[in-house]
């Protein structure tokens, strides 16, 4: 087996970072063998490389090595593209076309951007990785292949299976053997070298000579933090070589290629999981505060009758005790004293009456007309909620995601409140 310096050299591969070295190492022990492998980073750092060097140390390496972008081929086609059609298939078929496992049976496939593939094309694939069976688009006709899959992508698996966008059972199957390829942030000590190796290639490529940092400049290369990795590392080694007259370039120069550079060297921390018990929007949080009040309304009522109606004030506030706590707090100055308790017991007897279920209550009842503003509020803020959702779902011809984004609130709690009012 080759060293890794060997494969470095080979495949032009720069840097000593220890993560970037493991990489590599996991990449040509799996290579002798058939297993799957995933490959993940972020973009921009060259996952590109690991598929080619795996091809190459394995046995496949006389085969056929197809590289194949997920993301860049339309949905309604992929399927077509990577398992061929049968002509009449679909508009358009006008003859039988073989797909790339069809193509590349007995050598390697890699399948860059897999997350972005249609469900039913991971189906599809699934399949493929099980048994090494396939159906071309349009046909009945099961067909063998025997190709090795290695997979890349940029995106969070375990967050896409959790949104459903990604099956879990396709990742375990695909990520036999995951290896990672670390940013460029985390290889400090390469990135001098990659920016002094594209200088170079730049250099001969346009028949000018190379350019150099000077000391300032290598830091201020060197705190960036690169959001683009390696790609965007090599194009601004390539615009430099291009643009600049002066072959010394100072900090100053290199800064004005860096424009976000005093935004993007802050640390940030961004919490995108949304938790069950969070709201999303400010109406959600206005519907809580109001549904709070009206129970701690009731709860108030509820005291205040049992109040009027009891003699012994002292076993009421024992009774009721939790209650009182709940609605006056902890603090010992908002529990109700007996001096508050005798004030209220001292209503006059017409207003203990009035406030009975089954009498009728006069206007002048000031319970009875609290009682009717918070029943009519509570009503119309329910129906304008009901009406609401109904003309979204109208407007939107009943698809719910679109509802709630146009509502301002999350799918889930769109369903959940379409079960709650049985819309």
């Amino acid at each position: 087996m080759e060293s890794v310096q060997a494969i470095k050299q080979r495949f032009e591969l720069i840097g000593n970072n220890p993560k970037f070295n493991r990489a590599l190492e996991k990449a040509m022990q799996v290579a002798p063998t058939d297993i799957s492998v995933l490959v993940t980073g972020e973009s921009g750092v060259g996952k590109e490389s690991i598929p080619k060097i795996i091809h190459s140390l394995s046995h496949r390496k006389h085969a056929k090595y197809i590289a194949v972008n997920c993301g860049a081929i339309p949905e309604g086609t992929i399927d077509s593209e990577l398992f061929g059609h049968e002509k009449g298939a679909f508009t358009g078929a006008t003859q039988t076309r073989s797909g790339y496992f069809e193509v590349a049976d007995g050598g390697t496939i890699f399948l860059d951007e897999v997350g972005e593939l249609p469900l039913t094309t991971q189906v599809r694939l699934l399949r493929v990785l099980e048994n090494g069976e396939f159906l071309k688009v349009g046909s009945s006709q099961v067909q063998k292949t025997d190709v090795r899959i290695v997979a890349a992508t940029n995106i969070h698996m375990f967050e896409a299976i959790k949104k459903e966008k990604f099956r879990e059972d396709l990742y375990y199957r695909l990520s036999t053997v995951e290896i990672n390829i670390p940013p460029l942030r985390e290889r400090q000590g390469d990135i001098h070298l990659l920016f002094r190796k594209f200088a170079s290639d730049f250099g001969q490529k346009y028949k000018m000579p190379t350019v150099r940092l000077s000391e300032e400049a290598i830091q201020l290369l060197l705190k960036h933090r690169w959001p683009g990795n390696i790609r965007q590392l090599r194009n601004i080694a390539e615009q430099i070589s291009v643009l600049e007259e002066n072959r010394e370039i100072s900090a100053v120069t290199l800064h004005s290629y860096l424009p976000n550079m005093a935004s993007t060297n802050l640390p940030a921390i961004v919490n995108s999981k949304e938790k069950e018990s969070d709201f999303s929007n400010e109406r959600e949080i206005l519907y809580k505060v109001l549904f709070d009040m009206k129970s701690d309304l009731n709860d108030l009522k509820k005291l205040t009758m049992e109040l009027l109606k009891g003699d012994n004030s002292k076993k009421v506030q024992e009774e009721n005790e939790t209650l009182i706590r709940k609605i006056y707090g902890d603090e010992k100055e908002a529990v109700p004293t007996e001096e508050t308790v005798t004030e209220v017991l001292s209503l006059p007897e017409p207003v203990v009456e009035n406030m009975a279920p089954s009498r009728p209550q006069p206007v002048e009842d000031r319970y009875h007309f609290a009682e009717e503003i918070e029943e009519e509020e509570t009503l119309s803020l329910q129906e304008k909620e009901i009406e609401l959702i109904r003309k979204s779902l109208e407007r939107n011809r009943g698809k719910r995601k679109a509802a709630a984004a146009e509502l301002g609130i999350s799918e889930r709690t769109l369903y959940r409140k379409i079960k709650q009012y049985d819309l």
